[in-house]
């Protein structure tokens, strides 16, 4: 048993380590795609895309990797031109969620966004029937730091929401562009779009964890924003 429960804690770990890794490369992707959307494929022309593959480099991200977040973002995949797409969903408990990326099969990724669902006993919304209770935000992500906080605070942020590794800092639509050009002269931009925010403070909770990871770690989402009901 003693030895049972040895290898049953290196499997625990190492399952926990290539989650945290996979999740890593997810980030690291979605920050390539998003650079090369805005300024092209040529890392020479874009600085952007430049700063981008090195840091997937740094997090030992596979070359094959790299190329293939580089093409998809040129809206080069197997199936044509990257679409983008808002879905809404209702998790466990009733938990609402919008969802928004881009596809180069909008059918694939409704389909496999679907099976995440099946499995947490989530469901389909119909559009609008989720979007009423969140507040349409200017969203930028950055990497969580208390220095970062008040950087944002003073760009300009109206609010910020903590995530494991980031922060979620929120300005009004209009507003997007000044405070991420503020924030972009002394913090990395991992993202920034415009978003939602939830009308009703929402925490992270245990229960909840595995749904909204599988979501965010899913290759064509790149942002999920969510609420109790």
């Amino acid at each position: 048993m003693a030895g049972h429960s040895h290898w049953s804690n290196i499997k625990r770990k190492k399952e926990a380590k290539d989650k945290k890794r996979s999740k890593e490369f997810s980030r690291l992707s979605k920050m390539i795609m998003t650079a090369v959307r805005e300024g092209g494929k040529d890392p020479e022309m874009n600085p952007s895309l430049k700063l981008a593959i090195e840091k997937a480099k740094e997090g030992d991200m596979p070359k094959d990797n790299i190329e293939k977040a580089i093409k998809k973002g040129a809206g080069e995949g197997e199936e044509g031109a990257l679409e983008d797409f808002i879905l809404e969903l209702y998790g466990p408990d009733g938990l609402a969620v919008i969802i928004k990326g881009s596809t180069d099969n909008k059918n694939r990724t409704v389909s496999q966004v679907n099976q995440i669902l099946k499995s947490s006993g989530g469901k389909m919304a119909k559009p609008g029937s989720v979007k009423w209770l969140f507040d349409r935000k200017g969203v930028i992500e950055i990497p969580k730091s208390d220095d970062n906080e008040l950087k944002a605070i003073d760009a300009g942020a109206e609010a910020i929401n903590h995530k494991e590794d980031t922060m979620l800092i929120y300005t009004s639509p209009d507003n997007l562009n000044e405070v991420k050009s503020i924030l972009k002269k002394d913090v990395e931009i991992d993202s920034y779009d415009l978003g939602y925010k939830p009308k009703a403070k929402s925490e992270p909770h245990e229960k909840y964890e595995r749904f909204l990871s599988d979501l965010e770690e899913h290759d064509d989402v790149e942002q999920v924003y969510f609420t109790i009901r």
